[in-house]
């Protein structure tokens, strides 16, 4: 579901249990930010393109204003255009930091591939795992159960 928010439902978190079900084309968008104690994460899912170009927007501020190291959960991107790449460009050149993506999909590592972007991040094929800061918030100020 599309909500608009920066926030992840629990069940949207990556894990690395096998019956982790794949994404499927046509899935809606989302787009969260979590921020822990020592990076953000932005989880992304579903067809990542320019009907959700004002999430992405946000992502990229709420994850700049943390100050943190960004990674990019990609595992649950099931279609990804223009938007979704300029979107990780923007990312990773305004970031002081090197941007990770995390168990990007085929369709997504061929689209860094061929605009070379992926030369500008490091891309992860596992989840290395996260934790919530001490008071278990996502973004500052946000709540982390969906609205």
């Amino acid at each position: 579901m599309h909500d608009g928010s920066n926030t992840t439902p629990r069940d949207l978190l990556p894990t690395d249990a096998p019956d982790d079900p794949a994404p499927e084309l046509g899935d809606p968008a989302s787009v969260h930010v979590l921020v822990g104690a020592s990076r953000s994460r932005v989880v992304l899912s579903g067809e990542i393109d320019a009907d959700i170009g004002g999430e992405l927007s946000e992502a990229i501020a709420d994850a700049e204003d943390s100050g943190l190291p960004v990674e990019i959960d990609a595992h649950h991107v099931t279609f990804m255009d223009s938007s979704g790449v300029a979107f990780l460009a923007r990312l990773a050149s305004r970031s002081p930091h090197r941007v990770r993506v995390l168990r990007a999909p085929p369709t997504v590592r061929f689209l860094l591939e061929v605009t070379r972007i992926g030369e500008l991040l490091d891309i992860v094929d596992e989840d290395p795992g996260f934790d919530l800061d001490a008071e278990g918030s996502s973004v500052p100020g946000r709540p982390t159960t969906p609205r």
